[in-house]
């Protein structure tokens, strides 16, 4: 599992637009990695809709927002444009990366279990190290977790 201090694990996925991105990208910049779910159900859709009324305080702060979920990169483009979102949305298909950041978990809904990402947000800072780690997060309480930690109002 990882942890505060740790190296956070580099990547290369595909965006909403198919293009292949690298966390070690965006290295001398502070990243909010955030992993949900699924695109377009309820409680992505709030989390991220939060996310994107507040960009303006995510980048006068210096923090670059990157969604991360098990969806085809079809379904992130659908998804950044019906909730016209300013960030970019990460394909992980194969849940390598939530494997890698510990967070692809099993669930339990109605009795069944299942597999799935676990709503955690990793704050990278931009020596790549993770400065702060958000688990299990509740998607209306995220963006005010993740803003105080930034110390933004």
């Amino acid at each position: 599992m990882l942890n505060e201090k740790d190296a956070a694990p580099d990547f290369a996925l595909r965006d909403d637009t198919g293009q292949p991105v690298k966390l070690s990208d965006f290295r001398g910049q502070r990243v909010l990695l955030y992993f949900y779910p699924k695109a377009m159900t309820s409680g992505c859709t709030l989390q991220a809709q939060d996310l994107r009324d507040d960009i303006a305080k995510y980048q006068n702060a210096g923090v670059v927002v990157i969604g991360i979920s098990p969806d085809p990169v079809k379904k992130q483009a659908q998804f950044k444009t019906k909730e016209n979102l300013p960030f970019m949305l990460l394909a992980d298909e194969n849940h390598e990366v939530a494997e890698k950041y510990g967070v692809w978990v099993e669930k339990s809904m109605y009795g069944r279990k299942y597999w799935g990402a676990e709503r955690t947000s990793f704050l990278i800072g931009a020596d790549g190290t993770i400065e702060q780690i958000f688990r299990k997060v509740k998607p209306k309480e995220h963006n005010a977790q993740v803003l105080a930690a930034l110390g933004v109002e």
